[in-house]
């Protein structure tokens, strides 16, 4: 890539994208350009060999796209630091719950804006990230945008009236699975696994589920019941699941981490 990067925030999710992008090749350390409030986040980015600068203002001026991951809160305030440096830059937003109309106002107007909304497995080249349809990024900075998410997993192109769902989904879908992965762990110690073995397993088998998923098409239906022997110890567990109301805990999460992402707006 020939354009400067720059990466207000680069903890969590910024810093994912970050050291996913670098690991995979798609940007070179020379044109990246980051700034974070935290002295340890700047110590830990001049590690990665990245152009660590003093204000956000001087990120913006030394850089074509600016990747915007403060928490939604700090926005604003970001924003405003920035100054005159974003007029006529491509912005891309990785806040959750901000949205387009929000974000133009934020910046009065002189920053072409993309609203995208990645996920954390990013940082392992595995993540997904979705890019919301309503941008007037120029046709060469999308261009330069799409390469980055797509060097850290995949990426779809959505609506922006669905992206709040999105951050549920995937967004947030990382820490959800982590407490299954977890508690499934935590089944095998109960029952005489040593627990490194029992997540591992975990972790393993939700990883190759997604992807034989992914690649075969088959309904996740279908492949519960492909698992599932009549009266053998699958459809035991899926009773205990019934019973204990997974599908109606997690459609609530959904539901609550969805509505979460709208009042941030």
């Amino acid at each position: 890539m020939v354009k400067k990067i720059g990466f207000i925030g680069c903890n969590n999710m910024n810093g994912a994208i970050l050291q996913g992008a670098l690991k995979s090749k798609v940007i070179a350390k020379e044109n990246v350009f980051v700034y974070d409030v935290s002295p340890t986040v700047m110590e830990r980015m001049k590690d990665l060999g990245v152009n660590a600068v003093q204000s956000n203002r001087k990120l913006c001026e030394s850089s074509d796209i600016i990747i915007l991951g403060t928490k939604p809160h700090h926005v604003q305030c970001a924003i405003e630091q920035c100054g005159e440096g974003l007029e006529g830059k491509a912005l891309v937003s990785v806040a959750a719950g901000l949205s387009t109309d929000v974000l133009q106002k934020l910046t009065k107007g002189k920053t072409r804006i993309l609203r995208t909304m990645p996920n954390t497995p990013a940082m392992v080249g595995a993540g997904v990230t979705a890019l919301c349809k309503e941008t007037d990024l120029l046709e060469e900075e999308k261009a330069e945008v799409v390469g980055i998410f797509e060097g850290i997993g995949t990426i779809e192109w959505v609506e922006e009236r669905l992206i709040n769902v999105v951050a549920a989904i995937s967004g947030s879908g990382p820490a959800f699975f982590s407490m299954f992965v977890e508690a499934l762990g935590d089944g095998g110690v109960k029952n005489g696994l040593p627990r490194e073995l029992s997540y591992q397993l975990a972790a393993q088998t939700m990883v190759g589920t997604g992807k034989m998923l992914l690649e075969t098409q088959l309904h996740p239906g279908q492949m519960k019941d492909m698992v599932s022997s009549p009266g053998g110890t699958t459809i035991e567990g899926i009773k205990a699941l019934e019973r204990g109301g997974l599908r109606h805990a997690v459609m609530d999460c959904v539901d609550e981490a969805t509505k979460k992402a709208e009042r941030l707006a």
